[in-house]
C-alpha cells in the first residue's frame, strides 16, 4: 500500500508539473490580446545567453536558428523579447527592434507573425542583442544579456529558444563610447554611442548561406525559467505582451552639405545615386545640414578605406563662442558659449556625442548606429590611409510612435501654422515607446512633460494607448513612502513630490476624455499613497510644512533650482495649493469611483488647505498671494494655482488673472508653467488673450529653432516636450474644444479667436471627429458651422449666448451687437 501510495503521489505532482506547460493550441486572448498562458505559467522557450562571455558588461551578441519548412505558412507566429534589446532579422530581412520599454516586474515581449519573411526550404531567424551595459539608457533596466523566442505551438515546426539548434557569438567589432555631459554640455542620461570596427565584424551574418561552424551553443540564463507576470513563484523578468505598436520607421534624406575642409564635397552621397570618394591619406571634415531637427538611426553605406577613420558627431544645434561683452553672455548649460540663430552656421562648430567607424576596405558596408540619434547637424571627419574611401550613401531612418497628425488647426494668421507644425514636431521626436522630455540629453518619462503630451495625444492624434501606458508605469514606479517617481521607466531614481500630484492630473484628464473608468479605477491605491504622504507633511498652520526631495515647479530664474520659496524648509504657498489642486482632482475621481468617504475627505482637506493658504498668504492690499507667510515675495504661478484651485472667489479670479498678467514685478512663468497660466485664462473667460501670451515660441521661431525647446533663454535642450503645448491650446483654447462632462460624453465648443478673423479646426474624438470652421462678423459677432459625430450632443458658446448641438453638421450665427 505504502509503494501504491508514493507512485500515486508521484503521479499528482506529475500532473501539476505538467500543467504548468499547457498545449498553446488551446491560448486564449482578451480584448487586449493578453495571452493567459503565457501570463500564468512557465514559457517552453527558455532564456538564453553567450555561454562564456560577460552577461552583465556591455556586449553586442549574435544569435541564428536555422530550421527547415515544406511549405511556406500562411501564418507562423512567435513570441520574442530581450534583455536589454533586439533586432529581429528573418532570411536577412529586417523584422522589428524591441522589447518595449519595461521593467523585471513587466518586461515585455513582442507577438509576431513572421510567415511574410518565410518560404519552402531552409529558413533562418537571427537576432542581434546588445547590453549597454554601465553606461547604458536611464530608462533601461536591466538583469543580464538574454534572448527569448518562443513558437506558437500551431507552427508545424518549432523554433523555442533553448534547443541544441540555437547557435550564438559575441559580435568583437563594436565597443561602447561613453558620453558624459562635458561631452554635450549639459545633463546627459541617453546611453552610450558606438565604436564599429569593420574588420571583425562577421558580415552577413544574418543570411541564410553565412557560416556559423564555429559559433557556440548558449547557455541558459540565470533564472529558473521563463514566466508570465502572474506567474506564481519567483523570477527575474515577469513577460507581459507588448501594449503599444511598433515604431514608425523610414527613411529620411538629408537635404545638403554646408561646409567641407580637406576637399570638396557635392551633396550626391545624401541622394544615395553619386558616391563621394576620399582620396588616400587625406584628412577632410563635412558637415550636412537636415534643415530640420528629427532622429532615428544613421546609416552609412562605405566601399574601400581599409584603414581610414570615420568620427560622426551629431548635434541640435552649432556654437559659437559668446560676446562676453553682453551681459549675461553664453547659455546657463555651456558658460561661454551660445547656440545663437540655428540657421545661421558661419563662425561655428559642432559639439554633442558622436560614433567612430574604421572601415576594413569592403564594398558596401553598412554601418548603423545601436541605438538612436537625434541630430540637425552632423558632422563627419575623415581620416584616410593609403586607400581611397567611397562614401556610397548616408541618410536616417526616422524611428518614432506611429502618431496619425488626425487633429489641425489653422487661420488667417500663418504664424499659427508654423507654430502648430513645430509643436507637432516637438510632440513626435519626444514619443518613442514611452514619452520622452527631450530625445537628445534625456529621453525619459517625465510626469510633468507627460501630463501635456498625453493631452496633446488626445487632441491631435486620438490613439491613448501611449498616454495610458505612461499612467500605468507611473503608477508601477510608486516608493514605498507613497510618492510615483519623477519619471518612469528608469533605474537612475529621482523623486519630484509635485510630478506625483501631476500624475493625479493626468489620470482625471483620462477620466474626463475617455469613458474608461475601469482603468482609472485601477490607480485609486496609487492616488490615496500620495495624497497621503503629503498629508503627512501639514504643518500646525495648516501649510504644508519641510518637504524632502525635489519640489519643482519651473524653471524661472528666481527659484532655486525650480523650487519655489517655502518647499524646502516649509509653508510654501505654491505647492500647497498645487496639492489642493490634485486633491480637487482625486475627490471627484473617487467619487465616480464609489467611493464617497475618501472623495468627503479630499474635499474637505482641500478646504482647510486653502483656508490656512489664504490666511497665512494672502495679501490684502495687494489683493495677491504671496509665497510664503513672510509675504515678501510673489509670482505667477501661485497666483495661478489659486485660480485653478478656487482659493480666491470667483468673482475676484478674473481682476487677479489681470495683475498676474500685468504686474512685472511677478516671478514670471516659463515656457512650461505657461500651460497652467493658459488654464487660468479660460477658467477666468480670458482665452481670448491666449494669443498675446505666446511671445516665448515666436521668439524661438526668430532663432530658427524647427523645435521647441526646454526654456526660451539659456537653452539645454533644442526639443522639449511641454513646449509642445501649442497643439493642446489652439484647439483647447482658441477653437476652444473641450469635455462638457466625464467621459467626454458631450462637448463644449467656447472658442477664443482673439484677433484672428477665420479658425478652422478638428479634433478626433472616440465617436469620431470634432470639426469646425468659424468667421467673425465684426467686433462681437460669429458665423460657420460645427461638425459632430452622429451620437454626440453638446453646447456652442459665444459671448455668454449658447447653442445646443447634436450630431451632424449644424451652422452657427450671432450677429454683431448693435
Amino acid at each position: 500500500m505504502k509503494i501504491i501510495r508514493k507512485v500515486i503521489i508521484s503521479l499528482l505532482i506529475l500532473l501539476v508539473c505538467f500543467s504548468l506547460y499547457p498545449q498553446e493550441s488551446n491560448v486564449q486572448w482578451n480584448s487586449e490580446g493578453k495571452d493567459f498562458n503565457r501570463l500564468k505559467h512557465t514559457w517552453r522557450a527558455k532564456w538564453i545567453t553567450h555561454p562564456v562571455e560577460s552577461t552583465l558588461d556591455y556586449g553586442v551578441f549574435l544569435l541564428r536558428r536555422t530550421f527547415r519548412l515544406d511549405v511556406k505558412p500562411e501564418k507562423y507566429i512567435i513570441y520574442v523579447s530581450a534583455d536589454n534589446r533586439y533586432r529581429l532579422y528573418v532570411n536577412g530581412r529586417y523584422v522589428c527592434a524591441g522589447p518595449a520599454r519595461g521593467y523585471p516586474l513587466h518586461w515585455r515581449y513582442e507577438t509576431l507573425d513572421i510567415a511574410p519573411y518565410l518560404h519552402k526550404g531552409d529558413n533562418i531567424v537571427a537576432a542581434e542583442v546588445v547590453n549597454f551595459g554601465e553606461y547604458r539608457h536611464g530608462e533601461q533596466h536591466t538583469v543580464q544579456t538574454a534572448f527569448i523566442l518562443q513558437s506558437d505551438s500551431t507552427n508545424r515546426v518549432i523554433i523555442n529558444t533553448g534547443d541544441t539548434h540555437w547557435k550564438i557569438t559575441k559580435n568583437l567589432a563594436y565597443q561602447f563610447i561613453p558620453i558624459t555631459s562635458e561631452t554635450v554640455g549639459g545633463y546627459y542620461a541617453a546611453g552610450p554611442c558606438d565604436r564599429i570596427d569593420a574588420s571583425l565584424y562577421p558580415w552577413g551574418w544574418e543570411e541564410t548561406g553565412f557560416d556559423d561552424h564555429d559559433w557556440l551553443t548558449p547557455k541558459a540564463a540565470r533564472t529558473e525559467a521563463a514566466v508570465g507576470r502572474d506567474f506564481l513563484y519567483g523570477s527575474t523578468w515577469f513577460l507581459v505582451p507588448r501594449n503599444i505598436p511598433l515604431m514608425e520607421e523610414k527613411p529620411v534624406r538629408i537635404p545638403k552639405v554646408i561646409r567641407s575642409e580637406g576637399m570638396s564635397a557635392h551633396d550626391g552621397f545624401l541622394t544615395g545615386k553619386k558616391e563621394l570618394t576620399v582620396p588616400p591619406y587625406t584628412k577632410a571634415s563635412i558637415m550636412v545640414d537636415q534643415t530640420w531637427l528629427t532622429m532615428g538611426f544613421p546609416q552609412l553605406i562605405t566601399g574601400g578605406g581599409k584603414g581610414s577613420k570615420i568620427k560622426i558627431t551629431y548635434a541640435e544645434s552649432l556654437f559659437k563662442t559668446a560676446d562676453t561683452d553682453k551681459p549675461g553672455a553664453g547659455d546657463h548649460f555651456n558658460a561661454g558659449l551660445e547656440k545663437g540663430n540655428r540657421n545661421e552656421t558661419q563662425g561655428k562648430f559642432i559639439m554633442g556625442y558622436y560614433d567612430l567607424i574604421y572601415p576594413d576596405g569592403g564594398t558596401n558596408r553598412l554601418f548603423r548606429t545601436l541605438w538612436y540619434r537625434t541630430y540637425r547637424f552632423i558632422q563627419l571627419d575623415i581620416e584616410t590611409a593609403d586607400e581611397a574611401l567611397d562614401l556610397k550613401d548616408f541618410h536616417g531612418i526616422f524611428w518614432a510612435y506611429p502618431f496619425e497628425e488626425n487633429g489641425s488647426f489653422s487661420s488667417d494668421d500663418p504664424l499659427l501654422s508654423k507654430i502648430w507644425e513645430v509643436a507637432w514636431r516637438t510632440q513626435r521626436l519626444n514619443s518613442t515607446e514611452t514619452y520622452a522630455d527631450c530625445p537628445y540629453y534625456e529621453q525619459l518619462q517625465y510626469i510633468g512633460d507627460t501630463r501635456i503630451q498625453a493631452l496633446i495625444t488626445y487632441y491631435v492624434s486620438g490613439d491613448d494607448r501611449l498616454a495610458r501606458n505612461a499612467i500605468e508605469q507611473f503608477d508601477h514606479s510608486r516608493i514605498p513612502e507613497g510618492l510615483t517617481l519623477s519619471r518612469y521607466p528608469s533605474y537612475i531614481y529621482q523623486v519630484i513630490p509635485t510630478y506625483s500630484l501631476l500624475w493625479i492630473a493626468m489620470i482625471y484628464d483620462y477620466y474626463m476624455y475617455r469613458n474608461d473608468l475601469d482603468f482609472v479605477g485601477k490607480f485609486q491605491p496609487g492616488m490615496v499613497s500620495v495624497l497621503e504622504w503629503f498629508e503627512k507633511k501639514i504643518d500646525d498652520n495648516g501649510l504644508l510644512g519641510n518637504l524632502e526631495w525635489w519640489n519643482f515647479t519651473d524653471w524661472a530664474p528666481e527659484y532655486n533650482n525650480g523650487v519655489p520659496p517655502g518647499a524646502e524648509y516649509g509653508h510654501s504657498a505654491s505647492i500647497s495649493l498645487q496639492y489642493v489642486y490634485a486633491l480637487k482632482f482625486a475627490g471627484e475621481l473617487f467619487n465616480a469611483l464609489g467611493n464617497e468617504r475618501l472623495a468627503v475627505k479630499c474635499d474637505q482637506m482641500a478646504s482647510d488647505m486653502i483656508q490656512a493658504v489664504y490666511t497665512h498668504c494672502y495679501d490684502a492690499s495687494r489683493g495677491m498671494f504671496a509665497e510664503t507667510p513672510e509675504k515678501k515675495v510673489f509670482s505667477q504661478h501661485t497666483n495661478i494655482f489659486a485660480i485653478l484651485t478656487d482659493a480666491l472667489a470667483k468673482n475676484d479670479q478674473k481682476d487677479l488673472m489681470k495683475k498676474i498678467l500685468e504686474q512685472e514685478d511677478l516671478i514670471q512663468s516659463t515656457v512650461y508653467f505657461r500651460f497652467y497660466l493658459f488654464r487660468a485664462l479660460q477658467k477666468t473667460g480670458m482665452g481670448d488673450e491666449y494669443l498675446d501670451q505666446i511671445e516665448p515660441w515666436k521668439i524661438m521661431l526668430d532663432l530658427g529653432l524647427t523645435t521647441f525647446a526646454e526654456r526660451e533663454f539659456d537653452m539645454r535642450s533644442d526639443c522639449h516636450a511641454w513646449s509642445a503645448s501649442p497643439c493642446f491650446d489652439l484647439l483647447h483654447t482658441v477653437a476652444g474644444i473641450y469635455p462638457a462632462e466625464p467621459g467626454f460624453k458631450s462637448v463644449v465648443i467656447e472658442p477664443n479667436p482673439g484677433k484672428l478673423n477665420h479658425i478652422r479646426a478638428v479634433m478626433p474624438h472616440p465617436a469620431g471627429d470634432i470639426s469646425l470652421d468659424l468667421t467673425r462678423k465684426g467686433k462681437t459677432g460669429i458665423s460657420g458651422s460645427v461638425d459632430l459625430p452622429d451620437n454626440l450632443t453638446g453646447v456652442f458658446i459665444w459671448n455668454e449666448n449658447k447653442i445646443r448641438l447634436t450630431g451632424g453638421r449644424q451652422k452657427i450665427l450671432f450677429t454683431q451687437d448693435p
